[in-house]
């Protein structure tokens, strides 16, 4: 019987440790009700204290990435599942509107960073050679498959008995996380004595050692893929991302949705079939981010995604589940399906090495949109009584985002069959 190469164990370790930490982030949808009862703060202030958390596990992503090389990678997640936890347990004491800035705000998103930002390309670019999109497209996927199978059950029990015994369940999840880490995680094939999966023998590539403070390296790299416009465009489509999905979809879908007689339940079971469908459309990206060019794979992506989120607040206004599912199915499918060519087209242009430390930085701009949604919406509600203003004007930004990715200097299509560690990078004083 053919063993199974390590590389798939160290993806489905890391594929449950992203679910654990996406399925506290998108808890947030569910919480808000329960927090604006139980302790009478106003929605815009929870609003904000999970935009800080966005802002945060996204601006964290590029030094995280520099400090994988320093300490570890296995360390590194060790340390994240325990800030994690640490912020849940503190969770069950809070009392005042500032307690909930600092441990959702701060420590949740601090301790989510490492998993939701710049984790998924490290451990595609270290343990994979062949099927290296693939490896992507799932482990990408893994943020949503957490709602997939957590969020209607987390409102039912919200529901049912209250946010305590929910956030509970999340303390078990996070647990058993952090036991799967200590026991199966590795830092590199290397350390088990073998070779990434589809690598042929040869000589194993050296593994260039980040000597310098990550903070340094992080800015050293910002200021110098900063001169190229690739990198503006990716980083002002990535904000743009960031804004029509987890900022907006993941902080204010449900509470949107019991707006217009939806219950809880019924809307946090929309996001789980929204998880079902990105799961197949995030995977089936990464195939095809191999195969064609990036660019158009984005700009549909993006102007379909836009299309559904006008089409949104007419389907709910409409009260009928049928266009809702319509609308989850469609929008799910889009979701995170953006990420592997993302991270493809920073890999082609900037090169392998520096690849992880820019994607961390794009992926902050995405944050930044994620965190101006999240608590800009909350500011819309206020102002109008109504989200409806809010996802239509993140639809028309998709339709820019569009705009943004279709300029791009198109990149030559690397035969993943055939890759090796070799860096694919262009000349970046020539763009």
């Amino acid at each position: 019987m053919k063993r199974i190469h390590y590389s798939w164990v160290i993806l489905s370790v890391v594929f449950f440790s992203i679910i654990t930490a996406g399925i506290i982030r998108s808890s947030s949808g569910v919480f808000i009700v329960p927090f604006e009862t139980d302790f009478g703060w106003e929605r815009s202030t929870i609003s904000f204290a999970f935009a800080i958390s966005l802002f945060l596990y996204g601006i964290s992503g590029p030094f995280l990435a520099a400090l994988i090389e320093r300490i570890g990678l296995k360390k590194m997640m060790v340390l994240a599942t325990l800030t994690l936890l640490i912020g849940i347990l503190l969770t069950f004491f809070m009392t005042e509107a500032w307690h909930l800035l600092l441990i959702w705000g701060i420590i949740i998103g601090v301790g989510s960073g490492l998993f939701l930002t710049v984790l998924s390309p490290y451990v595609a670019n270290q343990w994979f050679v062949k099927r290296r999109g693939l490896a992507l497209g799932i482990l990408t996927a893994s943020t949503a498959t957490g709602q997939l199978i957590l969020l209607p059950l987390l409102a039912i029990i919200v529901e049912d008995y209250s946010w305590r015994w929910a956030m509970g369940l999340i303390l078990i999840l996070s647990l058993l996380t952090l036991l799967l880490i200590l026991v199966f995680m590795k830092n590199s094939p290397q350390e088990i004595g073998g070779l990434p999966y589809g690598q042929k023998k040869g000589p194993v590539a050296t593994k260039v050692e980040q000597k310098g403070n990550p903070i340094t390296v992080a800015f050293q790299i910002l200021f110098e893929v900063a001169k190229v416009k690739a990198f503006w465009l990716l980083a002002a489509s990535f904000f743009i991302c960031g804004l029509s999905t987890s900022g907006l979809i993941g902080t204010h879908f449900i509470s949107y949705c019991m707006g217009f007689g939806f219950t809880a339940v019924a809307a946090a079971s929309m996001l789980s079939l929204m998880g079902v469908f990105d799961l197949i459309g995030t995977t089936f990206s990464g195939w095809l981010s191999d195969r064609f060019d990036n660019r158009w794979l984005l700009f549909w992506y993006y102007c379909l995604r836009g299309i559904s989120l006008v089409f949104l607040p007419f389907a709910l206004a409409d009260g009928s589940y049928i266009f809702l599912v319509i609308f989850s199915v469609f929008y799910g499918l889009d979701w995170i399906a953006t990420v592997p060519p993302t991270i493809n087209i920073a890999r082609q242009t900037f090169g392998i090495e520096k690849s992880v430390v820019v994607y961390g930085w794009i992926f902050a701009a995405h944050q930044l949109g994620a965190a101006v949604a999240a608590s800009g919406a909350g500011l819309i509600y206020n102002v109008f009584n109504s989200y409806s203003w809010a996802f239509a004007l993140a639809g028309m930004f998709c339709l820019l985002a569009g705009l943004f990715v279709i300029v791009l200097k198109k990149q030559p299509i690397i035969d993943v069959e055939a890759d090796s560690y070799l860096p694919h990078r262009v000349n970046l004083e020539k763009n």
